[in-house]
């Protein structure tokens, strides 16, 4: 879980989510790359299915099947800013 906005405290909001849906998140952490407009949800390893339960409990997002084996997660999850005008109040650190 990547949170790209610039706003603190979505990426840990958004872990917070996924955990309470039953989805684990191995790692979570701000980035100062280019912020993104819109989540991306990065389908690694699975089917597309995988990032539309993710989706599902963001309630945003584009899910996207970009393989790659050298990562050890199903999914990675790039935080955008339609996450921060939605992310609950009450998962807010």
């Amino acid at each position: 879980m990547i949170n790209t906005t610039g706003k603190s405290g979505l990426a840990r909001s958004g872990t917070r989510l996924l955990r309470s849906a039953g989805i684990d998140v191995v790692n979570y952490f701000a980035s100062n790359d280019r912020p993104l407009d819109s989540t991306r949800i990065l389908v690694r390893r699975g089917t597309a299915a995988t990032g539309e339960r993710v989706r599902a409990v963001l309630k945003v997002g584009r899910v996207m099947v970009q393989p790659d084996s050298t990562r050890l997660v199903d999914v990675s999850v790039q935080l955008g800013a339609d996450f921060a005008t939605r992310a609950p109040l009450d998962f807010h650190p």
